[in-house]
């Protein structure tokens, strides 16, 4: 198990206020882990009685979290805290899942309203307020080895979270921060972001121009390294996709410095954002078939529809 440094110190002083309580170094050693949260039944489990458990609550050594969940620490509890009581009142086989999993994981960076967590199918568990219950058959196949506290593997996060997505760009864009992201190994076909699917499906493809090379690696004059978004290598012409999830606007700096790289290589940059691809996807390739023709292509883009502006091409 790996701790920050904020975690190594939250953990010592949970395990400094367990000592001063004499608790049995079972519990203790369980409070250090868990955030400073135990369960009524783990407390039972390593030698304390019910009139003990009682004596910590009435004398405000111990707060109650959730049913049968209680707060080892005085103060606020942290957002670990909290995951791992929600975790601990679900009860047996529970993990941490959807939004909550992809917090944990690095899919997403801001913490869902809800703590969601899923239990096995079997298991009948009552609604605990703050938390979002779900159940699945085979939620013990789909845990996170070694995670602490346990939740679903980022495969299992990522095919939750696109059942439940709203729109087609949802589901594309958790598949794809994934893998932006370096979270799994697994691919959609090389595209890296959500954009990059839709320039190869309506401006690409529905009009006919020639795939372009995906994820190309290159290495500027001073040594650093990148990817190129699309490249017509034969062509000399590099497209470069400025999605919300891979270009924020702290990195347009890093983005002129990709584009001036690409020219001192003899290469040239065009570079689309949403609006481009998604609501001008016609326009786009109309462009991007005159540039290509500047460089020596001598092939004919075709018109995904009537009135398509790459018919004039």
């Amino acid at each position: 198990m790996i701790f920050s440094a904020n975690d190594r110190m939250s953990v010592a002083a949970v395990t400094l206020s367990a000592m001063k309580g004499e608790l049995p170094p079972t519990l203790r050693y369980l409070a250090g882990n868990q955030s400073g949260v135990i369960s009524r039944a783990q407390a039972l489990r390593t030698g304390l009685t019910v009139d003990m458990i009682k004596f910590r609550l009435r004398s405000d050594r111990w707060r109650p979290i959730h049913p049968g969940v209680y707060a080892t620490f005085t103060g606020a509890p942290s957002r670990r805290a909290r995951l791992w009581a929600a975790v601990l009142s679900a009860g047996t086989g529970a993990v941490l899942s959807y939004q909550t999993a992809a917090e944990l994981q690095g899919l997403t960076d801001k913490p869902d309203n809800s703590i969601h967590v899923t239990v096995p199918r079997q298991r009948h568990v009552a609604a605990i307020e703050g938390i979002s219950l779900h159940r699945s058959g085979r939620a013990v196949e789909a845990t996170e080895i070694r995670s602490y506290p346990p939740r679903t593997r980022v495969e299992e996060t990522v095919l939750d979270l696109t059942q439940t997505a709203k729109t087609f760009d949802d589901v594309c864009g958790w598949v794809t921060r994934a893998i932006a992201r370096e979270l799994t190994v697994a691919a959609t076909g090389g595209d890296h972001s959500v954009l990059e699917f839709r320039y190869h499906r309506d401006v690409e493809r529905a009009h006919g121009l020639p795939e372009s090379v995906r994820q190309v690696a290159f290495t500027t004059r001073d040594g650093r390294r990148g990817r190129r978004d699309r490249v017509y290598s034969e062509y000399g012409v590099v497209i470069e996709l400025d999605g919300r999830l891979a270009h924020p606007a702290e990195n347009r700096r890093q983005d002129k410095s990709r584009d001036n790289a690409a020219a001192a290589a003899g290469e040239q940059t065009l570079r689309y954002g949403w609006d481009q691809v998604k609501w001008e996807p016609c326009a786009t390739a109309a462009e991007v078939a005159r540039v290509r023709r500047l460089h020596g292509w001598d092939g004919r883009p075709r018109p995904c529809s009537p009135g398509c502006p790459v018919g004039a091409e």
